[in-house]
C-alpha cells in the first residue's frame, strides 16, 4: 500500500536536472523544451510506488496509461509529452537518439520527455519498470523515423500541460517549460 497520502513526495523539495537537446539525425528532440529528471520524486521506501506514481500523475493532470519497461530501441513520441516514474530497478537510458546522452535512473526518479525527445533503454538492473503518463488530451504514438515538415509543426504546436506532473502548480515544468514559450 502507498503510505504517504501527500503523493509520497520526499520530505525535502525534489531535486531535478534539466537539459536541452539538439535535433539528431531522424530524431527531432525538442528545440524549445528541456528534458527534466526529478531525483527521488517519490521515496523508494514509501510503499507501492506504481500506485503512488499513478495517483501523483493523475492528480497533476497527467493520467497514467501503462506500467512496463522502456523500449530497447530508439524512438520518440510526436503527439504527446511523456512522463516516466521509475517503480522498480534501475536503468541507463539514452536520451536524444542514437549517440545521445546517457541518463541513469533509479527507483523513485521521474523522467519528463517533451514531445520529439528520443529515448532508448541501454541497460537495466533488477526488474526495471516505469509508470507512464501523458497530459490530458494528448495521445501518444511511437515514431522510429523522421517527421514530415507538417508533422514537426504539429509536434511543436502541442499545448503545454497545465501542471507539472510531479509538483503540480510549481516545479520545473512551470519554471522551465512555460517560460520557454
Amino acid at each position: 500500500m502507498f503510505n504517504d497520502m501527500k503523493h509520497g513526495l520526499d520530505e525535502a523539495r525534489t531535486r531535478y536536472d534539466t537539459f536541452m537537446l539538439e535535433p539528431h539525425d531522424w530524431v527531432p528532440n525538442n528545440s524549445k523544451l528541456p528534458v527534466v529528471i526529478y531525483r527521488r520524486a517519490l521515496s523508494p521506501d514509501s510503499g507501492d510506488l506504481a500506485a503512488g506514481f499513478e495517483v501523483l500523475f493523475e492528480n497533476n493532470k497527467w493520467p497514467p496509461q501503462w506500467r512496463d519497461g522502456i523500449f530497447d530501441y530508439h524512438h520518440f513520441h510526436a503527439t504527446a509529452h511523456e512522463v516516466l516514474g521509475v517503480t522498480d530497478g534501475s536503468a541507463e537510458v539514452i536520451v536524444g537518439g542514437p549517440g545521445g546522452r546517457l541518463v541513469k535512473l533509479a527507483v523513485g526518479d521521474v523522467l519528463l520527455l517533451p514531445a520529439g525527445t528520443g529515448h532508448c533503454l541501454q541497460s537495466f538492473a533488477r526488474h526495471f519498470q516505469v509508470v507512464a503518463g501523458y497530459p490530458e488530451g494528448q495521445q501518444w504514438d511511437i515514431r522510429r523515423d523522421a517527421l514530415t515538415p507538417d508533422e514537426l509543426a504539429d509536434m511543436e504546436a502541442l499545448p503545454f500541460p497545465a501542471m507539472d506532473p510531479v509538483e503540480g502548480k510549481q516545479g520545473p515544468l512551470i519554471e522551465s517549460w512555460l517560460h520557454a514559450a
